[in-house]
């Protein structure tokens, strides 16, 4: 068996390395490291950066990041709906009403029951 059969595996997979590190080695090394009170203060989960790992958090933090999933997924459902518009007919168009009825309604419900307030 001759080795130099796997020598474009070897390549593929340096390269690819390179790839993936070489970017973030250069950034880390020509980009610029100013920390102020700024990039050091509490981000998007209303916490210190630099606590306890074992702290707990609390629970609308948690509520907030699940109806943001929910609801892009089900904007993400659009997408193919919209690609597909002239093909689907009438059966189709109503079906996507229904849709976004379903949506609009599960979000104002949402939003009345205060889930979307941060306090």
């Amino acid at each position: 068996m001759n080795l130099s059969h796997y020598l474009p595996v070897l390549l593929f997979i340096l390269v690819g390395g390179a790839i993936g590190v070489l970017p973030q080695v250069i950034g880390y090394l020509l980009g610029p490291n100013r920390p102020d009170a700024a990039k050091n203060s509490p981000y998007e989960c209303g916490f210190d950066a630099f606590e306890d790992a074992r702290m707990k958090f609390d629970v609308r933090y948690y509520l907030v990041a699940i109806l943001f999933i929910l609801f892009d997924l089900e904007v993400a459902f659009l997408l193919p709906w919209g690609v597909a518009f002239k093909g689907i007919g009438a059966v189709g168009f109503w079906a996507g009403v229904v849709f976004l009825a379903i949506l609009t309604v599960g979000f104002i419900y949402e939003w009345k029951k205060g889930a979307l307030n941060w306090e």
